[in-house]
């Protein structure tokens, strides 16, 4: 990165020059790292719509062009090329593997889908009607508990194993978690199979019969792990960033991810957008919802719609949404009034002044559900289908921000508005 300068002036004449970052693509960063100690000033940014708060190599957005690359590959490409294993090794050691690091990775990931048996015990104290998200985020936070080989974050040997180990259990837990809402009995993970493979027969596979995978239906989940792998410094990464950076053992910080992917604002938006095209119903009734969507007194949102990030056209969408069909299609799906609905009313909106105007198109929430209803995933498990897809990325981003020599424990500070000095009144005299 090459600096340049930034003057900063104040109203009273004093000014300050901050360096200016350039990254290889991007918009330049201005740091402000001794803003305070020369200025006495804080910046304001609510959201941090404008902050940088790390220097990472792994992802890079340009939301208005709609660019999404991983390590410097456009997520395009690798949707159509690449398999989620490959794209998790990328997303953690920086290259595409040769083959002979991805079967070894690979290899790996197979043989750590086990569960210490004291872990499939913690599911019978959940109750039955227990959101799995709970239960994820519960049991990935109890992991520490039971492989104390991966706590220390200093020591970068014990980086790979924990990498491997939460990559590889986390579609188990999931699939525990969907286990105990569904009423079945648990399924143990077979090596033979891929990763999605795998996924699909622990969720579905019974003691009862033989399961056979749908090849179609793993597919479709591989892509859409590819694409919910990473998405730059969003919530739940940032968050697993500020939870790791305290030295916090690493399956705390992947927890805290969970918990905060499971907000309807971010991880849970695909199953609110589900449960709107229910509320919509028919086709005939878009114009009336999408009315309301523009009334700002009324509460109803059309979900799936615009993106923090891209103002264009979400590039992950439409892949998903070209793979709807294709997927659908070959899986003999052809009474799918949901995606008929949503196809619908992405064209009414797309044609619609105020969404045109304000740049909203559909993101990749709007499909994905869609695709996880098709596959016969329930509606409370989406979310946890996106948590196992960006795993590898908070797991990049925890190894990335826990070998950083600069790094420092996360500490915000505030515009503070509540009450000056006071002193303390007795109790009896208020």
């Amino acid at each position: 990165m090459s600096k340049d300068a930034f003057t900063l002036t104040r109203p009273d004449g004093k000014s300050m020059s901050l360096p200016v970052l350039k990254g290889t693509i991007g918009p330049d960063v201005i740091d402000i790292g001794q803003l305070y100690k020369d200025q006495g000033v804080f910046t304001f940014d609510p959201g941090f719509v404008a902050t940088g708060s790390c220097k990472s190599d792994i992802t890079f957005i340009d939301g208005d062009e709609g660019v999404l690359l991983y390590r410097g590959y456009p997520v395009e490409q690798l949707a159509k090329h690449s398999s989620f294993i490959e794209v998790a090794y990328l997303l953690l050691y920086g290259d595409l593997p040769d083959k002979d690091q991805l079967a070894a990775f690979d290899t790996s990931i197979r043989r750590h889908t086990m569960l210490n048996e004291g872990m499939l015990r913690f599911f019978n104290g959940f109750r039955y009607d227990a959101h799995p998200m709970a239960m994820l985020s519960a049991v990935v936070g109890s992991m520490s508990a039971y492989y104390h080989d991966t706590m220390n974050v200093n020591d970068t040997a014990q980086h790979d194993i924990f990498t491997h180990r939460i990559l590889a259990k986390l579609p188990t837990i999931a699939a525990a978690a969907y286990k105990l809402t569904a009423g079945q009995p648990f399924i143990y993970p077979r090596n033979d199979l891929n990763y999605t493979e795998n996924m699909l027969h622990m969720f579905f596979a019974v003691p009862a019969e033989p399961y056979e995978i749908n090849s179609i239906a793993a597919q479709a989940l591989d892509l859409l792990f590819i694409l919910h792998a990473d998405h730059e410094q969003n919530c739940s990464t940032s968050t697993v960033r500020m939870a790791g950076s305290s030295g916090a053992n690493p399956y705390s910080a992947i927890a805290a991810g969970i918990a905060a992917l499971w907000g309807p604002a971010h991880g849970g938006a695909n199953e609110a957008v589900l449960r709107m095209l229910e509320q919509i119903g028919d086709a005939k009734n878009i114009p009336k919802f999408v009315a309301r969507a523009k009334d700002k007194s009324d509460p109803f949102r059309l979900m799936g719609f615009g993106h923090r990030v891209y103002k264009n056209f979400d590039p992950r969408a439409t892949i998903i949404r070209e793979m709807c069909h294709k997927v659908l299609a070959q899986m003999g799906r052809t009474d799918t009034p949901l995606l008929d609905l949503a196809i619908k009313l992405e064209e009414f909106a797309l044609k619609d002044e105020y969404f045109i105007e304000k740049d909203l198109y559909p993101n990749v929430d709007f499909y994905s559900g869609i695709i996880y209803k098709a596959l016969g995933i329930p509606t409370s498990m989406f979310t946890v289908m996106f948590a196992i897809g960006r795993t590898v990325g908070w797991v990049a981003h925890w190894r990335e921000m826990i070998t950083d020599p600069a790094a420092r424990i996360s500490r915000p500070r505030q515009l503070y508005t509540g009450p000056k000095n006071r002193d303390y009144v007795a109790l009896e005299k208020r």
